[in-house]
């Protein structure tokens, strides 16, 4: 089957120009203008934008957290994801301790495999360190595992310094790379033990016991440790602007950091926290907090700088009765949010259409560099001869509000209700099938494939 995409604009990491896209089956053939017309089916795409599909490398799908389990599972949450223009997700295999990665990575598969609405690969976590771990790593290279994740909090899940120490060295002979969560465990566990003797229960807690200058100070550990094993890391969810600070004195040195924000640390900000309705805050209960609005500027500022690389999501969400279960106790609310669904568009929308980032700068961001990062480029990221057939097809002219009913989440809320878009996302195309129509999903079952990755060429 050869499908021809005639008379779009195509975006690329370069810029965006106008031109046809030819796919035959899954891949592209060619992109250029005046294609011959040899096509079984043509597609009018006149007056929209072709974006790569996009990437999402930091979703949590049926993850066990806080005594319950995320709302979405692979499928819900792949078809969430998917209805957003996300035609690939990287989620994270978490062992507990005591567990091998092997087993981590088996249960993963068994909770996405035949499950899944988009391509799909995983992240190992890190949150034990010894010889069996190490042994194991070689094997995860060979089943398509080259990225990594470490907590430096959560005492379920965290590694002393040593052990990420040794654990990046490591992964830096293996030609590896790790994500770390930044926050500073020990003085946060010391300020949660004094809210809760003052008795100052509510989520307004949440963002004073965790305030930017712990997230910062775990930055500047994570990356002094990380100067000493002479490893690039990856700094998840950045939220604030002292923390791109340690990143800029980093990079001074010599060293190679990446980094990554979400949409929330754009867009929302902490006032959500400070209102008498505990279900309104509750809901933005996730870790790093949301931040004030001087961080968003600072963060707009740095992707425009290409000194953040990633948007992804963080999607973890709960329903507002999971998120009930912290009434009277903040650290008992499970922390995460929703937004594998509407990342495109909102990123388009109050980041391109408000010119504080390029059109260039949003396809490097949300597909080309997670590609690159995590060894899945040229096949992913970009549209050109031999690359997956992944199109989003986005109509500038297609706006409208952002609500709960309109979205298929296995949740009964949206962080962006309200939100007005400019444009929106008309078609998207997995490997040459289309995928989403008008915002509905097509496919009745899950198309998504494993996708065994190379190591990182950012």
């Amino acid at each position: 089957m050869r499908t021809l995409f005639l008379g779009g604009t195509v975006v690329s990491g370069n810029g965006a120009k106008r031109a046809d896209i030819l796919v035959e089956n899954e891949k592209v053939v060619a992109v250029g203008r005046n294609l011959p017309n040899a096509a079984d089916r043509i597609v009018d795409v006149e007056g929209c934008l072709l974006f790569p599909g996009f990437i999402d490398a930091h979703t949590h799908f049926d993850l066990d957290v806080c005594n319950t389990t995320t709302a979405d599972d692979f499928y819900t949450g792949s078809r969430a994801a998917i209805h957003g223009g996300t035609t690939t997700v990287i989620d994270f295999a978490c062992p507990n301790k005591g567990e091998s990665l092997q087993y981590g990575l088996d249960l993963w598969h068994q909770k996405a495999d035949g499950k899944t609405f988009c391509d799909y690969g995983f992240h190992m976590t890190i949150d034990d360190w010894n010889e069996s771990i190490r042994a194991e790593l070689k094997t995860m290279f060979a089943r398509g595992i080259s990225s990594f994740k470490m907590y430096m909090t959560y005492p379920a899940m965290m590694v002393g310094d040593r052990d990420m120490y040794w654990a990046l060295k490591e992964l830096k002979s293996l030609g590896g790379i790790c994500g770390v969560h930044c926050e500073n465990a020990g003085v946060i566990d010391g300020m949660i033990a004094e809210k809760k003797a003052a008795g100052e229960l509510s989520p307004a807690s949440h963002p004073l016991t965790r305030p930017p200058y712990l997230e910062a100070e775990a930055v500047s550990r994570l990356l002094r440790i990380a100067e000493a094993a002479d490893c690039p890391v990856v700094i998840v969810h950045l939220t604030n602007a002292e923390a791109l600070k340690e990143v800029e004195h980093a990079r001074k040195r010599g060293q190679k950091v990446y980094v990554e924000t979400c949409p929330q640390y754009l867009l929302l900000d902490e006032s959500v926290y400070f209102t008498e309705d505990y279900s309104q805050a509750a809901r933005y209960v996730c870790a790093p907090p949301i931040r004030s609005t001087e961080h968003q500027d600072a963060l707009w500022k740095a992707l425009r700088r290409g000194d953040i690389q990633t948007i992804s999501t963080d999607h973890c969400s709960f329903t507002l009765q999971q998120k009930d279960a912290g009434r009277g106790d903040f650290t008992a609310i499970p922390g995460g949010l929703p937004g594998v669904e509407t990342r495109g568009e909102l990123i388009y929308s109050y980041g391109v259409a408000k010119r504080r980032i390029s059109i260039q700068n949003m396809c490097r961001l949300l597909s080309e560099n997670p590609a690159r990062l995590y060894g899945l480029f040229p096949r992913k990221g970009i549209l050109k001869p031999g690359s997956d057939a992944d199109i989003v097809i986005y109509d500038p002219g297609a706006s409208h509000v952002i609500r709960t009913d309109d979205c298929i989440a296995n949740v009964d809320y949206n962080p962006y209700e309200g939100f007005v878009t400019s444009g929106g996302i008309r078609e998207v195309w997995l490997r040459g099938r289309k995928a989403v129509e008008n915002g509905r999903v097509l496919d009745e079952t899950p198309q998504g494939k494993y996708l065994v990755r190379g190591k990182c060429s950012l």
